[in-house]
């Protein structure tokens, strides 16, 4: 399953690096990509983990920048 998502307020590329680091260790997680240019997120992942992969991408985002709002895209 993929999602994807808009990272309103992301300001920093080395942030978005890190974020896509981060998130692509989660379990589940076949591949993420952070895209700083145009403040998207996409996930891939097993479909069962998908909401708790959701719910750790959103921490990992606002442990990183604050003040990013993740929303679905």
């Amino acid at each position: 399953m993929k999602k994807k998502f808009i990272l309103e307020g992301l300001e920093c590329a080395n942030c978005a690096a890190k974020m896509e680091k981060v998130i692509k260790e989660l379990d589940g997680v076949k591949d993420a990509t952070v895209n700083f240019m145009t403040q998207k997120l996409v996930i891939e992942g097993e479909d069962d983990k998908m909401p708790t992969i959701i719910q750790e991408s959103e921490k990992i985002v606002k442990k990183i920048e604050s003040h990013v709002v993740m929303r679905k895209a």
